[in-house]
């Protein structure tokens, strides 16, 4: 057959699970960067202090927000891939003692899936004889490789994306006249919620419009609520 006449290939799939695992931790960093720090600005700026000692706030709360979510990621994911591991581990022990239920086991699992028993032991035949390991983990305990847990990844994304947040707020203060921090900040905050989950859902193939609606809601109430204590419980302070 003449190349020149042979069909066209199809175009790669794209697919955009293989992202979640850094981009749920990226997208929940900058999402409380901003929102942690622009709530602690309003807050602080509603309560009457000065702008010198909002900036110190600020900066203080983008650091100690960025560590705590890079350690809060680390451990919590942590914990996932040492339950995964155990699980695993839990795995490759009973296929060593009991190979034969575990492949009854994997065969009625694609019978589950609606395949016809005889052609389902025939494919847990084959899976089995390739990677055992790898077949049950994947289609019994539903771990791949694609999302299994990466807990200096999630670390690392989340810090990192925290920090890029909360300079914007930050900077807020630097460029704003003190009696209008807390209404630029919110503003800054609120545009750069809508552009954080429209990029997001867009990254991850989600619907743009409900993300943006969704984060910049949840930004809205989040420094409403903090001005709205630091406004009636807030004194100035010197």
């Amino acid at each position: 057959m003449d190349p020149a006449q042979a069909e066209p290939t199809q175009p790669p799939e794209r697919h955009f699970i293989t992202r979640i695992g850094w981009l749920r931790a990226a997208v929940l960093g900058a999402n409380d960067g901003i929102v942690s720090t622009a709530s602690l600005i309003t807050g602080v700026a509603a309560a009457g202090m000065a702008q010198d000692k909002i900036l110190m706030t600020g900066i203080a709360g983008m650091a100690a927000g960025a560590m705590s979510m890079a350690v809060g990621e680390y451990v919590s994911v942590s914990s996932q891939a040492d339950s995964e591991k155990a699980d695993i581990e839990r795995e490759k022990q009973e296929l060593a003692t009991m190979p034969e239920q575990e492949h009854q086991e994997l065969a009625d699992i694609y019978v589950d899936r609606g395949l016809e028993p005889g052609l389902a032991h025939k494919v847990a035949d084959q899976l089995m004889a390739k990677d055992a390991l790898k077949a049950h983990a994947r289609d019994e305990l539903g771990i791949s490789e694609i999302v299994q847990a990466k807990p200096v990844q999630a670390a690392l994304s989340s810090g990192a994306a925290f920090t890029v947040g909360a300079t914007l707020p930050v900077a807020a203060i630097i460029f704003s006249p003190a009696p209008m921090i807390a209404n630029i900040t919110t503003i800054v905050s609120l545009v750069t919620l809508a552009g954080l989950g429209g990029i997001s859902a867009y990254t991850g193939g989600a619907h743009v419009a409900k993300a943006i609606l969704r984060v910049t809601l949840g930004g809205a109430f989040a420094m409403a609520g903090t001005a709205g204590i630091g406004f009636l419980f807030g004194t100035t302070i010197s």
